[in-house]
């Protein structure tokens, strides 16, 4: 299997396919590159060169005990950047993932990247604090921490329900989609995905956005249960230079799947138009 080791020995596993611009794709936890399938394919097939990689801890990269936060989260990806040599490269991050992106744009800097796209995405912060009234209560993320170590199979069956909007009346269902969710889940490790909970929860982004300097998306469902878009898009917009903000009603948290057509046919119009406003 295609891996970089990084300084510490972590193996970091990856896919890269076709040929063109490339789109580095960060995925969400506890998930893996396979969750991004939908859009490596769709992209892949329009011309651009599609990367994704397991983030350490997750699917098929080694099972860490230490470093799982935000910084090495970065450090990582940036580990990868450097040694596929990447270039004018466009980076995609879902939820946990768009924190890895800010974070490393933050910390390396937009010397090797084009454009930016964050998809329901944990940004600015989600924990709720004096400066932060829209965020979550700690108890929510400590709450989360009891049902992975209580019984982490089941939690993760559960957690598929909000996540995709299935609880909600009317929802058309795909347990195959659940399915796929939970086995990326548990090809995971328990301690790394114990440890993100805090690494996506407690992270403030806030210096890493004003940070950015590349045209940047920023798109969120308004039913989202999972990242509430109150505390998340409206206010990462506000902090992005020139961001385009776009805000799905009744869209939830997993919307890359299971809104596939309508967020990859909206992305791939911003990458275009961003290009062209930059010839």
């Amino acid at each position: 299997m295609p891996n970089i080791t990084t300084k510490d020995g972590t193996q970091i596993y990856y896919k890269d396919w076709g040929k063109g611009q490339p789109l580095v794709f960060s995925h969400g936890w506890p998930l893996t590159a396979d969750d991004w399938d939908g859009q490596m394919l769709f992209f892949g097939q329009q011309g651009y060169r599609v990367i994704a990689h397991d983030r350490r801890g997750h699917g098929r990269s080694t099972q860490t005990w230490d470093g799982n936060e935000m910084n090495t989260y970065a450090d990582d990806l940036a580990a990868l950047t450097e040694k596929l040599d990447l270039k004018n490269a466009i980076h995609l991050g879902h939820s946990t993932g768009g924190g890895e992106v800010a974070r490393y744009i933050g910390r390396h800097g937009t010397k090797r990247v084009a454009m930016a796209v964050l998809i329901s995405a944990v940004p600015p912060l989600m924990l709720k604090t004096d400066k932060n009234p829209a965020g979550a209560p700690i108890s929510v993320f400590d709450d989360l921490r009891a049902q992975l170590a209580a019984n982490r199979p089941q939690f993760y069956r559960d957690i598929t329900l909000p996540f995709y909007g299935y609880n909600r009346p009317g929802a058309k269902i795909s347990e195959g989609i659940r399915e796929h969710w939970w086995l990326q889940g548990m090809m995971g490790g328990m301690k790394p995905h114990y440890d993100c909970i805090k690494a996506f929860s407690e992270t403030d982004f806030t210096e890493d956005l004003k940070k950015f300097d590349v045209p940047t998306l920023i798109l969120h469902g308004d039913d989202d249960q999972i990242v509430p878009i109150a505390a998340a898009a409206p206010l990462s917009a506000k902090l992005v230079k020139g961001a385009k903000l776009k805000v799905y009603p009744g869209y939830p948290h997993g919307m890359p799947t299971t809104h596939a057509d309508v967020i990859n046919a909206d992305v791939l119009a911003f990458l275009k138009q961003a290009k062209e406003a930059a010839a």
